[in-house]
Parts: C-alpha cells; structure tokens; sequence
C-alpha cells in the first residue's frame, strides 16, 4: 500500500520513539519517552500508548513497528534482550488494538534501520545492502533485490553475532568471537583499557575515538582491531549475500575515518572474489531516524 501518513514506532531499550512519516519518507513530526525499567511489562507498554494517543486525531494509514529483538515475526511477539519486562510480548496484537482497522507491519529494528537508509538515506540506488549498527551493541537488516529480508523468524540480518575470531572473547549472547564481542563501543574501550590506555575507567567510544584522531597508539590499535573484525563480518555476509553495499550507523560509525580508512583498507583484503569487488562501504546518513523512516517503508509494499 501507499499510506498517505503512516504512524511509525522504533522500541529500544534506551527510548521508545514514535514519528509520522508522509508518502515519500519525510519525516514530520516525531516525539520520544524514556524506556521504563524493571520488570513491569504494562508500564513498558503504556509509554507505547501515551506516543500513540499524541496522534490518535490524526488520520493514519498504516502503522510500521520497528523493534528490538529477537522478534517473532509469525506470532506478532517480541523479547527483547533490553526490555527486560517483555517476554513474547504481543506488541502487533497491542498496536493493532489501540488503532482498530488500521494496518500493523512489524519487523527488527535493525531491518528497519537498512530500510530507511535504503529508502531515504545511504542505501539509495542500492538493490543488495546491509545496514548495521555499532554502538552498545551491532546489529543489522539486510535489503535484497530492493525488499527487506526478515527470514524465517524475523531475525535474519543479527550480523553482530557472526562468529570472526573462533575462540575469541565471550560475546553478551553466549558465544565467544562474536564481531559484537569485538567491535561494539564498550567493548572497544574495555581492550583499550587492558593494553593501558590512559583515560578515566569511565571513558568510551567516544572519548576513544577523540584519543585515536589525536594519535594515541592504543586507541588506534582498538579501532584497528574493530575494523578488521568488522571487515571480516561485511565479507562474509557479502559473499553470503552478494551484497553490493554495506551501510553502517549507529555512535562507533561517529568517529568518521579513524573507523572507515581502515575498515575500507581492511574489507579489500578480505573481499576478494571478483563479484565482491565493487562492493563499497559507507557512512549512515539518517542517524536516529532511519528506524521510523524504515518502519514507516514496511507499509509500502
């Protein structure tokens, strides 16, 4: 469907943010609440329904749903890692019921994410791309021949657990070598701490990457070593794929060429069967709102 105004929710376990986002992807207005902790699973849900009713004099289309994962995408439901107060949550059935005749799409965030770059962003033009997002944690969505690729479950796109370093450190989901054990921010500084780094026990990506552009060795061996990680997960899933783009978000993505010089340097050498070779990486553009843009996309087909 082409929806006119569709009302487009993006849950994370920080905020839960809502926007109205018009035919051709603009974002027009949008409003967010901090995600409630504990283990309440309605108090979660009524910051949902607060963001709802702000626009409930609105004629709405449609409703996308980007959220945090693992999703179950048959059921409607989700469990997400961040929202501890849900469990096989019936986020659609909730959604829908608060909009009765309304139309209810739902998907992962990070599908969301690869989706609004591909709509309004970075992805534009690309009919083979990934988007991902590295900060606390990475994750991804992948978009194939033009369409968003949920999988069997709705989780297809979790590259963060792609495994890089067999063996390698203990990742949050249990395995070990995992490129989110390796390249997310706060693991990034905790190595750059063990090899010495000299900053506050408090310092992170950010103050990481402001160390690496001023030459500190240790902060730019950790940046080395989360784009290598990194590199070795795009070319891999690219190989999988036949990826064409990679587009890659989220605050670590915030520190420019000190992460894309070797990133970029580091996917050459492992990209090298020939379909690889022109497969380009590149910088978010749509920052927090790719997750509303890409919901919203849900409703377009």
């Amino acid at each position: 469907m082409t929806a006119a105004t569709t009302l487009a929710l993006d849950i994370g376990g920080t905020k839960i943010a809502a926007g109205l986002v018009d035919a051709d992807g603009t974002l027009t207005w949008s409003a967010n609440k901090p995600t409630p902790r504990g283990g309440d699973p309605e108090a979660v849900w009524n910051v949902v329904a607060q963001l709802i009713s702000a626009v409930a004099d609105r004629d709405i289309a449609g409703v996308g749903i980007a959220a945090a994962g693992p999703v179950d995408l048959p059921s409607g439901t989700v469990s997400p890692i961040n929202i501890s107060a849900w469990s096989k949550f019936p986020l659609r059935d909730r959604v829908a019921t608060a909009l009765p005749g309304v139309p209810v799409q739902m998907a992962g965030d990070g599908v969301c994410m690869a989706l609004g770059e591909h709509w309004r962003g970075a992805g534009r033009g690309s009919a083979f791309m990934l988007g991902m997002v590295i900060s606390t944690g990475i994750g991804g969505g992948l978009v194939l021949d033009g369409k968003p690729y949920v999988g069997r479950t709705g989780n297809a796109g979790h590259v963060g657990h792609v495994v890089v370093e067999p063996g390698g450190p203990l990742c949050s989901c249990g395995a070990r070598g995992c490129v989110e054990a390796i390249a997310a921010g706060p693991r990034m500084a905790q190595w750059a701490h063990e090899l010495g780094w000299d900053a506050p026990p408090s310092a992170g990506a950010r103050e990481l990457a402001e160390a690496a552009r001023g030459g500190e060795g240790v902060a730019l061996r950790a940046f080395q070593r989360a784009a290598d990680a990194v590199a070795a997960m795009i070319a891999s899933v690219g190989a999988v794929c036949d990826l064409d783009l990679a587009v890659v978000g989220g605050g670590v993505a915030g520190a420019g060429d000190v992460l894309f010089d070797p990133l970029r340097e580091a996917l050459a050498g492992y990209a090298r069967l020939d379909f690889l070779t022109g497969m380009q990486v590149v910088p978010a553009t749509l920052g927090a709102s790719a997750g509303l843009i890409g919901a919203a996309a849900l409703l377009r087909a």
